[in-house]
């Protein structure tokens, strides 16, 4: 009984007693362990553990809260570096892609220094929707009176040949691929010299040219480019319309069969230009784009004797 009614000023007492002495202890200049009472010596020693846990803890906590501030400021650091990473690239693609543009069209202005036909750029704005189109539509740089309704005045490019020009509306011109049934363009091998008529095969899953009237006697083999000879009213001579793909030489007939890729990728196509004049047609030369008319021997009219 008596110990419960003096144990709380027992608690009071020891409550003040211990700071005390820890603050006597902190201030006593004496560090030396020799120097001190006996009371210190105990208070030292209870003390010691606590104040290492407390200085261990204290550290610890000190070196949590700089590192999660430190991890705040670098997760900022690296969303800031991302968002102009991003910037960055998305400007490095835009400058290809304008690097991209200026070789293309110093590319067609060195064509069109070369040629000396007159020419008209233009922009493809329009395609068909199916996968291996056969008419794209095109709007001119500067209006021309000689692109008519019809007038299948020769689309070209830098890579060659892309077809004629079709219906004309205001400064939309449609143009009707090279690979399109019903176009063709008179051509030569340019390692052999041997001659064709290349007409486009109109298959709707791929992009193909047949070469009619080729000799059976031609050299022709896989990988040949041909190229346009100038005959005709249409293409001046040297241009790129397609590269040979397959060679069969029949056992019978005047003809082989032989398959040609178009050296266009009609699917990048982005700017073409327009031949709105070329030299004169030589007399007696068929229109390209027409069959020609085979002779008696079954020969076209230049190769019949």
């Amino acid at each position: 009984m008596n110990l419960k009614r003096y144990r709380d000023a027992i608690v009071v007492l020891l409550a003040l007693a211990v700071p005390f002495w820890f603050l006597r202890y902190n201030l006593n200049p004496k560090r030396d362990p020799r120097g001190l009472s006996g009371p210190d010596r105990v208070v030292m020693k209870l003390i010691a553990p606590i104040q290492f846990a407390a200085a261990t803890a204290a550290h610890g906590l000190s070196t949590w809260v700089s590192d999660y501030f430190y991890l705040v400021d670098v997760k900022k650091n690296n969303a800031d570096l991302a968002a102009e990473t991003s910037r960055l690239r998305a400007r490095v693609s835009k400058l290809e892609g304008l690097e991209a543009e200026n070789r293309r069209l110093r590319g067609l202005l060195q064509l069109k220094n070369h040629l000396t036909a007159d020419l008209v750029s233009a922009q493809v704005i329009a395609k068909d929707t199916v996968e291996f189109f056969r008419v794209a539509q095109v709007t001119l740089d500067k209006p021309s009176d000689a692109i008519r309704n019809n007038a299948k005045l020769p689309v070209i490019t830098l890579d060659g040949v892309v077809g004629t020009t079709g219906k004309v509306a205001g400064d939309t011109v449609e143009v009707q691929l090279v690979v399109d049934a019903g176009s063709g363009v008179d051509v030569v091998d340019e390692r052999t010299g041997a001659r064709g008529f290349a007409r486009g095969t109109g298959d709707e899953t791929k992009y193909q040219c047949k070469i009619e009237f080729v000799s059976r006697t031609d050299s022709v083999e896989v990988g040949d480019l041909l190229v346009t000879s100038g005959h005709g009213r249409r293409f001046p001579p040297g241009l790129p319309v397609a590269r040979v793909i397959s060679v069969e030489k029949k056992s019978f007939g005047l003809y082989q069969s032989v398959v040609a890729a178009p050296t266009v990728d009609m699917s990048r196509l982005q700017e073409v230009l327009i031949v709105v004049s070329s030299p004169a047609n030589p007399a007696g030369e068929p229109e390209e784009g027409e069959k020609p008319a085979a002779g008696k021997d079954g020969k076209p009219p230049e190769e019949a004797p």
